[in-house]
């Protein structure tokens, strides 16, 4: 295998792969064997037509895609490596020649990592973190408990208000005809939570249980359903039920129903302690965001669209995944909130491009001080994980991939980078 950097414009790289004839045969003669069997020919059972048979009844290249397909991932690694090359997304690939002199010959073009020149990243100035914990933090940590130990109890004739639970059956219409994914039954509507269209919920203010209400509301105009996109319709809604919330006092009956504790002022000195630890992670946090932004800032970087847009995939994961563990999905979350995934895509597109010049700077620091991952650094995060999943060592290293072990040791990279970064800063 041969690899030639034919040229190089900004993160746009165009290279050739030339791999010789006998090898190439290998390959040929490889995706033959794998794909023999799909082949019906005249005198030979199934499968057992010789292979100078079948390209003579196919054509000579029958077997050149597999054989590429076969040939290419072992190449690729090899070439790029050889020419010291970070792609950062799948190659274009264009076969210019097959002969029994040069074999073959491939060209690609590839994004690349952008090179570019760091700014000062020693002696940044990083104002240190309030940790200290305000009595407001404490009573919010105690009406959240409140809340969450609160009965949710029907009444009788009650009006609905903001904040109320109402009961609802519902079914959607566009003039007379009901439209798909508009019909409920019993769903619990919480008024305020703008969990439906706008327009909807502030309709069912002042009804009550047992009443039957038209809702009158308009799609928006960038609704994910086109058919229904900017169109007025009506929801014919049946109150079932109107629940309101019943709060516990806040007192040492209460500290005694939610805690170990006897008394709330041994229950807020808990809560106090808590909210102390988690404000100092909280403060490390973000000083350690500080100090990386800060860097960034000190460099310019034209940040690839490529690590972008997939940067942007993994937050959108990311979220569906979060919302799945709520019950719900994306899908749902574009019903509720008339937006595309094109819409949560821009949403997030500023964000991501800050996370990426954040990290390509950062591995651009690593590596020109020459930061690593010690082994005792890396058995250490092993056995966390380890531990976090409630495993041994030796499992969690059967189950992780080659591409996992250098994501575990690039990670700690990136941590002792953020630490070189701290120990050279101001912090004031």
């Amino acid at each position: 295998m041969k690899a030639e950097l034919i040229k190089k414009e900004g993160n746009k790289v165009n290279l050739k792969i030339t791999v010789d004839n006998a090898n190439f045969e290998k390959a040929v003669e490889k995706a033959y064997k794998q794909n023999r069997g799909k082949y019906n020919v005249p005198g030979f059972r199934k499968g057992k037509a010789p292979r100078v048979i079948l390209e003579t009844q196919f054509g000579k290249g029958i077997f050149y895609n597999d054989a590429v397909e076969i040939l290419f991932p072992e190449v690729y690694p090899e070439a790029i490596k050889e020419l010291e090359l970070d792609p950062i997304d799948s190659p274009d690939l264009d076969i210019e020649e097959i002969s029994k002199d040069n074999g073959i010959v491939m060209i690609l073009n590839v994004e690349v990592k952008p090179e570019f020149e760091l700014g000062n990243y020693k002696g940044l100035e990083i104002k240190k973190a309030d940790d200290t914990v305000k009595d407001t933090e404490i009573e919010v940590e105690l009406n959240k408990m409140l809340e969450n130990n609160a009965r949710i109890i029907s009444m009788d004739d009650k009006i609905i208000e903001n904040g109320d639970t109402a009961v609802i059956d519902f079914e959607g219409f566009d003039g007379d005809v009901a439209f798909e994914g508009g019909k409920g039954e019993n769903h619990h509507l919480v008024i305020g939570s703008e969990e439906f269209i706008p327009g909807f919920e502030e309709q069912l203010v002042g009804k009550k249980a047992g009443e039957e209400v038209e809702v009158n509301v308009t799609f928006p105009e960038q609704y994910h359903v086109e058919e229904l996109a900017g169109k007025p319709v009506v929801f014919k809604v049946a109150i079932k039920d109107v629940k309101v919330k019943e709060l516990a006092e806040l007192d040492d009956e209460f500290a005694k129903d939610v805690s170990e504790f006897d008394t709330l002022e041994e229950l807020k000195k808990d809560i106090s302690e808590k909210l102390a630890v988690k404000a100092k992670e909280r403060a490390e946090m973000e000083i350690r965001n500080e100090v990386v932004i800060k860097a960034a800032e000190t460099t310019e970087v034209d940040v690839p669209e490529a690590m972008v847009n997939r940067q942007i995939d993994s937050m959108l994961q990311n979220l569906n995944y979060q919302l799945q563990m709520q019950g719900f999905g994306l899908e749902m979350l574009l019903n509720m909130t008339g937006k595309t995934i094109d819409d949560l895509k821009d949403d997030r597109r500023e964000e991501a491009q800050r996370i990426v010049k954040n990290s390509l700077v950062l591995e651009a620091i690593s590596d020109k001080e020459e930061i690593s991952a010690s082994q005792e650094e890396i058995d250490a995060e092993i056995q966390t994980m380890a531990d976090m999943y409630k495993m041994k060592v030796e499992e969690i290293k059967g189950m992780l991939r080659p591409e996992d072990m250098d994501d575990v040791e690039n990670q700690i990279r990136m941590r002792n980078t953020i630490d070189f970064l701290l120990e050279n800063a101001k912090l004031n």
